[in-house]
């Protein structure tokens, strides 16, 4: 992790983005440590899910390259994980960054959990989510109010006067109406005021098409200008393509692994498979299949794509197999014994928020 940290570019403010990603594996019972998954569309999954954190470093295109990324353990939730990610890494940059997560993390839990961490916010919320507004000066008699007016994303009538509206036009989406509010907080973080953003897409570029509004919630101490975040946050996809590039280029989830320990070596190799794509793009000649145009500024899979051609080059110190002769095999009468079968994991959502010390603790157990 420090070493690849040290190849993040600190010119500008960097831009991390975060997510969790699911290796299905229903019929693996022999596998420490599955546990159930839910999704967006209701379904159930049986498996390991693993936490991302990765650093973005250009504008436009697909290119994420992980700085961690990490198997959740049964005693942790993707909150928890992701705050001690970004604990991790804010350690050992030179500067503060930008990290976006999905609406999965915009909750009180993962605000707190991210309160004493040097990094700045920016996190999706859902659109049935509510937040209260700074209370009224106090006058005196009774406890003070934490909360003051609550608004109802999805109820345009509970929204309060706009503290800034802008109009922008942009030339992959269309017409896009910018509107920020100040002062609000969730319910069990009262201690953390947010700017929440709202981007609606007005006259969408290309006919049939539809976006729905886009609500963000801003953290942080130097807020970037308005019509400029609402299209940092979209650079955080590059962090679902590479989940994409990961499972189908690189194969993370296709082995059948027996163990958690070897599923986890395996999944390390994600991250420095990608970095060394990433640093080899320069060399690599672009090598087209007869049905794809070239490309200027190429791709993770066009690198993978060309990527032998520096192996050729290169060679590989290892030593050329030797043969062996026939193995004997298992003596006669042996038997080996039946793998032990561990059964499913349900994890409970815990009241009290994961500290740094605890995680340690559960490490040290788990291993």
């Amino acid at each position: 992790m420090k070493l690849l940290v040290q190849e993040v570019a600190t010119d500008e403010q960097p831009f991390l983005a975060g997510d969790h990603s699911f290796w299905a594996r229903p019929e693996a019972k022999t596998l420490k440590e599955r546990t159930f998954h839910g999704d967006s569309r209701g379904s159930i999954g049986i498996g390991q899910s693993y936490s991302t954190l990765a650093w973005i470093p250009e504008a436009d295109g697909s290119w994420a390259l992980p700085l961690k990324h990490e198997r959740l353990t049964s005693f942790e939730t993707p909150n928890s994980k992701a705050a001690f990610q970004l604990k991790q890494i804010t350690r050992e940059l030179g500067k503060r960054p930008l990290a976006a997560y999905d609406r999965g993390y915009g909750n009180a839990k993962f605000v707190q959990a991210t309160e004493k961490i040097d990094a700045d916010l920016l996190l999706r919320l859902a659109s049935n989510r509510c937040v209260w507004g700074t209370p009224s000066t106090y006058k005196g008699r009774g406890a003070p109010c934490k909360h003051g007016h609550k608004f109802k994303l999805n109820d345009p009538e509970t929204w309060p006067v706009a503290t800034e509206t802008l109009e922008v036009e942009d030339p992959k989406i269309g017409r896009v109406k910018v509107m920020r509010w100040s002062g609000f907080h969730f319910l069990q973080s009262p201690n953390r005021a947010m700017e929440i953003i709202r981007v609606e897409v007005i006259k969408p570029v290309g006919r049939n098409r539809k976006f729905q509004p886009l609500w963000l919630a801003w953290l942080g101490q130097t807020m970037p200008a308005l019509e400029d975040l609402w299209h940092k946050y979209l650079r955080r996809f590059a962090l679902e393509h590479w989940y994409l590039f990961a499972k189908q280029r690189l194969y993370w989830t296709h082995p059948q692994l027996s163990s958690t320990q070897a599923a986890e070596r395996w999944s390390d190799l994600m991250p420095l498979l990608t970095w060394q794509l990433w640093l080899a793009r320069v060399a690599c000649i672009d090598s087209p299949l007869p049905w794809q145009s070239n490309q200027d500024t190429l791709s993770p899979g066009r690198v993978a794509q060309a990527f032998p051609l520096i192996l050729a080059a290169i060679g590989t110190p290892a030593q050329p197999p030797k043969t062996r002769g026939k193995s004997p095999g298992r003596a006669q009468g042996h038997q080996p014994p039946l793998r032990p079968r561990y059964p499913t994991v349900k994890k409970h959502a815990s009241k009290k928020p994961k500290t740094e010390e605890s995680l340690k603790n559960a490490n040290l157990t788990a291993a």
